[in-house]
């Protein structure tokens, strides 16, 4: 372990295919135990890094340390589990056999090994399908099968691609559940997700990657308050109102239909709300409920993103 508590460091790196620029002397660092995640929109180059910090491609240039070791090492392998976005289990083995044969090649001891899988499979759920090829396996068993293999070593970093994309919502749960208890017994985890519950939920900080540069990195309630436009007053009227007529109220920078609920932005909700009311007043419209709104992480990410790109 290295002994500043800093389990990933990465300086400058960059990555070209084909010419395109996909990752841009992106430098940050990831402390030791904990919850990190990295979010961008697609193609925005969260998995070529993931793919680079875990020794499946090279860096162009720059430096990436995990754990203390050079990204890719033998030694960094060591200590990390890897959760890939697409399942790389064997299908034609069961579960059981796909978890041993990780094991084997991660040097679990013998005396280890089975009681370790057994525990693994019993919390995700999966101990009564073990004996089952992995073909017969739902899309969430084989993700949990998946992050099981990942675990078998008892990994000090943990790299998650996208582990809950598509899953129902009882496996990405167990999956959501397991991470959090390891991270509370101080294992580093590692997570690309589209998800931004999820990252609220679970990060203690989170990157935000566009065009291949960091936008932003910081703990989600600070980036989420952070985004001042993007507070917001959310409003439901008895009858039917046009938005045109809500574009005008002094304060208003946009208005989105929700259902039945309009949301107004504005950069003070406080000033919106007594502007809104006297408009109402005025104009013969009956509120039938009002609240104000602190941004999400998911209006931060979009202004972030959106701020990028230009």
């Amino acid at each position: 372990m290295p002994v500043d508590g800093t389990a990933i460091e990465v300086r400058n790196l960059t990555k070209r295919y084909n010419g395109l620029l996909a990752v841009d002397g992106i430098s940050f660092e990831v402390r030791r135990g904990e919850f990190f995640g990295f979010l961008g929109p697609n193609g925005a180059g969260k998995t070529t890094t993931v793919r680079m910090l875990t020794g499946v491609i090279k860096a162009d240039s720059g430096t990436a340390l995990v754990m203390g070791s050079p990204a890719g090492s033998l030694e960094a392998k060591q200590v990390t589990g890897v959760v890939p976005e697409m399942s790389n289990a064997y299908l034609d083995l069961s579960g059981w056999s796909n978890l041993m044969l990780m094991a084997e090649l991660y040097g679990v001891p013998a005396r280890e090994v089975r009681q370790r899988g057994h525990d693994l499979l019993q919390e995700l759920g999966l101990v009564e399908r073990k004996d089952s090829q992995v073909r017969e396996y739902s899309k969430g068993m084989r993700q949990r099968l998946i992050l099981c293999m990942a675990l078998i070593s008892d990994p000090e970093l943990l790299f998650l691609d996208e582990p809950t994309s598509g899953l129902d919502v009882q496996s990405a749960r167990l999956i959501r559940e397991l991470l959090q208890k390891l991270n509370a017994t101080g294992k580093t985890i590692f997570l690309t997700t589209h998800d931004m519950d999820e990252a609220n939920q679970l990060c203690d900080r989170v990157a935000i990657i566009s065009g291949g540069r960091i936008a932003a990195i910081d703990a989600p309630e600070k980036l989420r308050l952070a985004t001042s436009s993007m507070h917001s007053v959310e409003v439901s009227f008895a009858d039917t109102v046009s938005p045109d007529v809500l574009k005008g109220i002094p304060g208003v920078s946009q208005v989105t239909k929700l259902g039945d609920k309009y949301r107004l932005y504005t950069a003070d909700p406080g000033e919106l709300v007594v502007s809104l009311v006297d408009h109402c007043c005025s104009c013969g419209l009956k509120i039938v409920s009002i609240s104000t709104q602190a941004p999400s992480l998911e209006d931060a990410f979009v202004a972030l993103v959106s701020k990028g790109e230009r």
